[in-house]
Formats: structure tokens, sequence, C-alpha cells
């Protein structure tokens, strides 16, 4: 059977192939050369995380072995001296697609804000006994008034957002914190200058 036959369409010409996942060597995977993502800081998390629930969310890799997604989870196994990793083949991706494929696999989670309320009340029912990834206090410094400690209640999810612009262009960033000023009900900005 070829891969054509087992595609599914959707809408607007997708498909859905349905997926081969292998036990493959770690030493048969090398992660992409040019990879823009810089992830060493999640990698102890990660691992732990692997640790504690298995290995559950596999890399994805070409057939010749190059990471599309799952550098991290890579890297942790290498840390955790793992032997084979499950891996996703993916044979359908030409190299303009399998490129576009692993920025868009790392954007898009990006887009994703927290429900604060639902997540503490989540962290509050696992308690402390099982690894989440979460440090509890980031999420009350997140999600807390420090004046009464009440859960802030300034939209229907007590969400704050936080806005981060890094540039070398400071003209830029005085341009937009100058609008951020102007603009009513928003915390008023600084500048600070990070050494490369």
């Amino acid at each position: 059977m070829n891969t054509k036959d087992t595609k599914q369409e959707l809408v607007g010409g997708a498909h859905v192939v349905p997926p081969r996942v292998e036990m493959w060597p770690l030493g048969r995977l090398h992660p992409y050369a040019n990879n823009p993502r810089d992830n060493e800081a999640a990698v102890p998390k990660v691992a732990e995380s692997i640790a504690t629930f298995g290995f559950k969310v596999p890399i994805v890799a070409r057939p010749d072995g190059e990471i599309l997604a799952g550098h991290t989870r890579f890297k942790a196994a290498l840390r955790l001296g793992l032997e084979k990793v499950p891996v996703l083949v993916a044979d359908d991706l030409d190299d303009m697609k399998a490129k576009a494929f692993r920025l868009a696999d790392n954007k898009v989670s990006d887009l994703s804000i927290w429900n604060s309320k639902a997540l503490l009340e989540e962290l509050e029912a696992i308690g402390d006994d099982c690894f989440t990834g979460f440090d509890i206090g980031e999420v009350f410094d997140a999600v807390l008034d420090e004046k009464d400690n009440e859960v802030l209640d300034k939209n229907e999810h007590g969400v704050y957002y936080k806005v981060t612009l890094k540039t070398a262009n400071k003209e830029l960033a005085e341009r937009i914190l100058k609008e951020f000023r102007e603009a009513e009900g928003l915390t008023p900005p600084s500048i600070t200058e990070d050494e490369k």
C-alpha cells in the first residue's frame, strides 16, 4: 500500500497520514543543525517528566534521522541514558514543509495562554506528590494580587498579560514604550538593557 492510498483528505486539502511510530536507537537520531530554538533550560524538566510518566510523546524525525520536533526530548533522553526512544517517522514532508513544520510545531504553542484560576485548581487537586513542571510560587506570583492575595478578577479567567519585547533597536523600543505610557489601563513599562 503506498502513502497516497493511506491518506485521508481533510478540508482545505490537508492530509492525515496514519502515524508510523517505531522504537529507534538514540544514536540513529540527529538534531537539525540550524535549529533556531534554544531549549537547554527545558531539558531538566523534560527529563523529569519522562522519568515520571514515561516517553509519551514521540520524537518526530525524517527517515534519515534528522529531528523535526522533539529536540528537547532528544536531549532529555541523552541525559537519562535511554538507549531507544519512540519516533514518529515523517516520511510525507518535502524539504520546505519539513522546515515549516519544525517552526510551526514550536511556534503554535506560544499562542496559548493559561487560565490561571483553572490551573491553580488543577495544581491544588494534584498536590505536591506528582511532577507537573510547575513551580507553585511562580503560578501564585502570576495570579495573586499583592495587596489582598485574592485571585485577580480583571477578566473571566483571572488572567493578566505581560508583554516582552526584545530588540537591538533602542529607537523602536522607546517608540513602543511611549505608546504604552499613553494607553489607559496599562502599567507603565520600562526599558532594560541585556548584555549579549
